[in-house]
């Protein structure tokens, strides 16, 4: 079996004659829709006004935009960044005076971690509601916008991996025609088991009782998923090839270290006040 060649324009149209949509971004919707659909049903299940729902995917959409941005930004490219301060919050990158339309081309997932538990944190102290108890529901429906997130990288032909040193892999074609692992694949799969196992604790088991618990599962386990395809996945900046490990598995360490502490303290539920 020979492998796969992958060649797909990442724009699906463009609009106006200068702003591409791109699979890219329309997987990313997709995949918050998706997620804000069950995050509904979850809502409806437990008797909590959906409009709380309405409030706190506000906050989210905000903050994991602006965690990605920064995440990229800090993380991967601070050099360029640190001179091109604009760009950080434009879609344009800006030339000798001269303004190109790039969208945001750098978003890190590590970053829009960071900044989905401080949009809840915030959310959850302004309307003086339960923390853990919402990192706990949403805990179940994020693995789901991941793994729609992922399928659009493979759709743009990017983020793929290695070389597989065989004849099977995938050739993105729009880069080089050498088979690789296609990573985007491996961990959107990943994504989609841990959602399955999660869903599955959250209605067949009393985990809900455990404070805590289903966001520690979700940090060890999506983290440890994520450290171990970094293996296979291409580095993604120049200066990781100098690196023992790669960015994107120094930054997991610090999510699966949490997510254990919190599977080790989790506390058995008290009647928690979980409404604005």
């Amino acid at each position: 079996m020979g492998p796969i060649y992958w060649d797909l324009d990442p724009e699906i149209i463009t609009l106006f004659g200068t702003f591409p949509l791109k699979y890219y971004g329309l997987f990313f919707v997709t995949g918050i829709i998706l997620s804000y659909k069950l995050a509904q049903h979850i809502y409806k299940l437990e008797k909590v006004p959906v409009d709380d729902l309405d409030k706190l995917a506000t906050f989210l959409f905000v903050g994991i935009l602006v965690g990605m941005r920064l995440g990229h930004c800090l993380f991967y490219d601070f050099e360029y960044f640190s001179k091109h301060p604009l760009e950080i919050f434009l879609p344009f990158q800006i030339t000798d005076g001269n303004w190109t339309f790039t969208g945001f081309a750098g978003l890190a997932s590590h970053g829009g971690s960071i900044g989905a538990i401080i949009a809840i944190i915030w959310y959850a102290r302004k309307y003086k509601t339960s923390i853990v108890w919402i990192l706990d529901r949403i805990a179940i429906v994020t693995p789901i916008t991941g793994a729609f997130i992922r399928l659009g990288n493979f759709m743009n032909s990017e983020i793929y991996g290695k070389p597989t040193n065989g004849d099977y892999g995938v050739v993105f074609v729009r880069d080089d025609m050498i088979p690789r692992h296609p990573t985007q694949i491996y961990e959107a799969f990943a994504y989609l088991v841990i959602f399955g196992l999660l869903w599955y604790l959250y209605k067949k088991t009393n985990i809900t009782s455990k404070r805590g618990a289903l966001f520690g599962l979700l940090l060890s386990i999506l983290f440890t998923a994520r450290f171990i395809i970094e293996f296979f996945k291409e580095n993604q900046v120049a200066f990781e090839d100098s690196m023992s490990l790669n960015m994107g598995q120094w930054l997991s360490v610090p999510f699966v270290v949490a997510g254990i502490a919190l599977l080790f303290l989790h506390k058995t539920n008290k009647k928690v006040k979980i409404t604005s």
